[in-house]
């Protein structure tokens, strides 16, 4: 299995959040968007755009090079302009991306404890998260402790209790 070191995401992260987005947008090897698709879509840019606003948080893990091979992290939406998982105000909304060829050795499960770990120490109650009832990581979000909250169309919306 592969060593990564997990780190906090800085403001200077925001290209690696950026990649890390359309990763987790093509989450679906058989229907993968264009970079360019996805990075002019605003529902998906809203994840990164102005990176480090308050209530901004996140990691960063690195492989043995030095290369970021995935990121997770959590903002806040107003409820005028939800995100995919927004469950209500002042519950952040986590997105967890992983380059494909690192997906599946344990990486995304320690982004997602790192990044839980910072909301939990924000005193956040509660995060969300929206993620395609098709895609594999579900099943990381379950054992992890989310459940379905809402379903609409393909998607659902998950929720952890962070009491």
């Amino acid at each position: 299995m592969a060593v990564y070191s997990i780190r906090d995401a800085a403001v200077a992260d925001v290209r690696v959040l950026t990649d890390m987005m359309v990763e987790a947008a093509n989450w679906n090897a058989v229907a993968p968007r264009p970079r360019s698709a996805v990075l002019a879509d605003a529902q998906h840019t809203r994840y990164v755009h102005g990176w480090r606003r308050p209530g901004d948080a996140g990691v960063v893990a690195v492989g043995q090079d030095g290369a970021p091979v995935g990121a997770c992290w959590y903002r806040l939406f107003p409820s005028d302009a939800p995100g995919f998982g927004y469950v209500a105000g002042g519950v952040p909304e986590l997105i967890l991306g992983v380059s494909p060829i690192h997906r599946a050795q344990g990486v995304g499960r320690q982004l997602l404890r790192a990044t839980v770990q910072l909301a939990r120490a924000a005193g956040y109650q509660r995060i969300s998260l929206s993620v395609e009832r098709a895609n594999h990581a579900v099943s990381l979000y379950r054992t992890e402790g989310f459940a379905t909250v809402d379903r609409r169309g393909t998607r659902d919306t998950m929720v952890l209790n962070l009491r």
